[in-house]
């Protein structure tokens, strides 16, 4: 079956060799998508034939956004937590303790109907691709059995048992460490393709990090990072000394944290969702970018600090906190996404890229930032299924 969809008014395509700058962009557009897969693009008025015609009414295309961080399965609501920061109570992160407490006490089939329901959340708002962490179970059972949630919505699965010491290890560290590293990383295997660890003050430190990313990268798992959210350490620092294909946060950066990422293949990804969340400083993409290094936005969500499943929600915030243009916001919301979970078939529109796109009720992409919190996703494309 093939599908065109055409009277694209502006179509961004993330390639600059078949549009005009660095988005691609092409107007007065068509796509043709065949099976899975994008089969053509170019003018609409040398479109091809196709099995089915879906008219776009001169509204605007674009990649389907990819979420590169996320946390879909957990129990539990911290809605309280949330108020009581509104109200001036700082966050530290103290409030995962909560979320592991009733992760670990909810059955299994809970978990995956959140995950389910978070993850149809999030691809209505044009989010085809997206990444899910463990991490709220935080011992071997919970762990695995929360990986294997997320291995039911998405391929793109990370293991983070290292997002904090559990109370019961409260008093040995080092030995939850050992744990993470061992019995808990050979359950995770099945279910994972990445190690990811919250390196952070009251969390892991450099060499605890170093530890628990080194055997999994050992393992076979590839890394990304929790890095320099909550203050400047040696997150950024190890993310790119071991070569992950992320640091995520990014919040508090050194000139030589800033440096290091624009001399590196490690994506800076940013979550101003969390910001927005627990009134933090937002990260300062303008500084990234002009700097040279790579960025992605993501929605970070989860109960605590970030609960949101809205990619163009932390798009209108990218641009109007972080400093970035609406171009650049995209671009780190579908390219610079796919950078980070080192897809090359994700968040661009080219032939032979995965058919995941989003049809705007909106003349441009311009709109996701110029009219927030509106619900401009007119329609979506996955694997090539127009709904």
């Amino acid at each position: 079956m093939s599908i065109l969809i055409d009277n694209i008014g502006e179509l961004v395509t993330n390639d600059p060799g078949l549009g005009d700058g660095p988005l691609g962009v092409i107007n007065g557009a068509a796509l043709v998508a065949e099976d899975t897969g994008v089969a053509w693009v170019g003018s609409a008025e040398h479109a091809p034939p196709a099995d089915e015609r879906v008219d776009a009414a001169g509204r605007a295309v674009l990649p389907g956004f990819v979420d590169s961080h996320s946390h879909l399965v957990f129990a539990g609501d911290r809605a309280a937590e949330f108020a009581a920061r509104m109200a001036g109570e700082p966050y530290t992160g103290g409030g995962i303790r909560t979320t592991v407490a009733a992760t670990r006490a909810a059955p299994d089939g809970e978990l995956l109907d959140t995950a389910t329901r978070l993850r149809a959340e999030a691809l209505r708002q044009g989010t085809t691709t997206i990444e899910v962490k463990s991490g709220y179970g935080l011992n071997v059972a919970d762990e695995t059995r929360l990986l294997r949630a997320a291995f039911e919505v998405t391929p793109e699965t990370t293991f983070l048992g290292a997002h904090l010491v559990p109370d019961e290890y409260a008093d040995r560290p080092d030995d939850y460490v050992a744990l993470v590293c061992g019995e808990m990383l050979q359950a995770a295997l099945p279910y994972a393709n990445w190690v990811d660890v919250f390196c952070e003050r009251g969390a892991f430190d450099a060499d605890q990090s170093r530890a628990v990313l080194s055997a999994g990268l050992k393992a076979g798992l590839s890394a990304r990072v929790h890095a320099n959210q909550l203050s400047a350490g040696p997150g950024v620092q190890l993310a790119v000394e071991l070569g992950a294909a992320s640091a995520d946060h990014c919040t508090h950066l050194t000139d030589d944290d800033v440096a290091a990422l624009a001399g590196a293949e490690t994506v800076a990804t940013l979550l101003p969702g969390a910001e927005f969340s627990t009134r933090s400083p937002y990260p300062d993409a303008r500084r990234l970018i002009d700097a040279g290094a790579t960025v992605a936005l993501a929605s970070d969500c989860n109960p605590g600090s970030s609960y949101t499943s809205s990619m163009p929600f932390c798009i209108a915030l990218a641009v109007r906190e972080m400093r970035m243009t609406p171009a650049e916001a995209v671009w780190a919301a579908t390219a610079g996404g796919a950078r980070a979970l080192r897809r090359e078939d994700v968040g661009a529109l080219r032939p032979d890229g995965r058919a995941d796109l989003l049809i705007l009720d909106a003349p441009s992409y311009v709109h996701l930032a110029y009219r927030p919190g509106v619900p401009l996703v007119h329609r979506i494309m996955h694997n090539g299924v127009i709904r």
